[in-house]
């Protein structure tokens, strides 16, 4: 990890936290001046406090036992008080805290695991945005499932046109369903990987932007890069090269999420196969002992895939992944053309 990203990053959540706080003491200064009893709630729950531990200072332990069941009986009570208070404000029991971005960190970019500290989902999930992402997915607000419109893909079966029996709307709706099926299973090994294959414009891009967006709300880090950019970066790096980004390969190796966007557009060297090869195989192997997911998209068809990329890279995409078709017309050139 670049130290500088890493320092623009937490000073970003520094300033983060501070905004909350301050929002956190507007909400309660103007909710205190209507409402003085809350006031008094806080100061009761502080002074308990305090008392208590001053009385236990001087007290055995059976005493500071039941100075501390008091305590929090008491302090119970009056949180109770509050809550009920807010309620009838119809206000949230949180109301009065920090609202963070980030629950498991409270956006501090860093948890407590297994008695160590560890950076973040979202802290990690911030600095691939960042250094990889920007470029890649930066329709995500706009391109998820809410927004998915089934009806923009044709509903009459075309055999000739598609080498298909159904239309391109009832395969869509069959991908959506392994799709979820996916997402509702990441984190079972035994739920394979994506591949999709199909022409320019029938859906895929969208389709993975909508994955995306449900796996970074389950906590899990996306990596999205294209195989052009992806293969020369690593090139870059492993060679020493000016600006390279040396942490890119052991990301792509670890994101929970990779997406592997136009495989087969790149430039094919012998090289390239092999970093595939490595890519795959070691994601498969699960050898960070955590699991991980991936999903391939490519213009190339099921044969041309096996012919460009070896035997044992096929043989590694067919035992572990599954094939999705796209089809359909060039939705893209559909909307250019209305908008025309």
């Amino acid at each position: 990890m670049e130290n500088s990203l890493l320092k623009l990053v937490l000073h970003e959540y520094e300033e983060k936290r501070a905004r909350a706080a301050q929002e956190a003491e507007k909400r309660k200064k103007d909710l205190l001046a209507v409402n003085p009893r809350l006031q008094e709630i806080e100061n009761e729950i502080s002074s308990l406090s305090i008392q208590t531990a001053k009385a236990m200072l001087n007290s055995n332990q059976k005493e500071q036992s039941t100075l501390l069941t008091q305590l929090k009986k008491k302090t119970n009570s009056l949180i109770k008080e509050k809550n009920d208070f807010l309620k009838n404000l119809s206000k949230e029991n949180n109301y009065l805290n920090p609202h963070v971005d980030c629950k498991m960190c409270k956006d501090t970019g860093y948890i407590q695991k297994d008695g160590t500290t560890q950076m973040c989902s979202c802290l990690k999930q911030r600095i691939f945005d960042i250094a990889y992402n920007k470029s890649n997915m930066g329709n995500l607000e706009r391109e998820n499932f809410s927004n998915f419109n089934i009806r923009i893909f044709s509903d009459k079966p075309d055999f000739e046109k598609y080498k298909s029996e159904i239309s391109p709307r009832e395969n869509m709706n069959i991908i959506k369903e392994k799709v979820k099926n996916f997402i509702d299973n990441f984190d079972d090994p035994e739920e394979k990987n994506l591949i999709f294959t199909g022409t320019t414009g029938v859906g895929k891009t969208y389709l993975t932007n909508c994955i995306a967006n449900e796996v970074l709300k389950l906590g899990k880090t996306v990596l999205y890069q294209t195989a052009p950019v992806m293969f020369d970066e690593i090139n870059d790096a492993k060679f020493g090269r000016e600006n390279a980004r040396f942490d890119l390969y052991e990301n792509i190796l670890n994101v929970d999420l990779l997406i592997i966007d136009d495989l087969g557009t790149e430039k094919i060297t012998d090289t390239k196969i092999t970093e595939l090869f490595t890519i795959i195989n070691t994601r498969l192997l699960n050898q960070n002992h955590k699991i991980t997911k991936t999903i391939i998209s490519t213009n190339l068809n099921v044969d041309e895939l096996f012919k460009t990329y070896t035997t044992r890279i096929g043989s590694r995409l067919a035992g572990n992944y599954r094939f999705l078709r796209f089809f359909g017309d060039d939705l893209r050139f559909k909307k250019a053309k209305k908008e025309c």
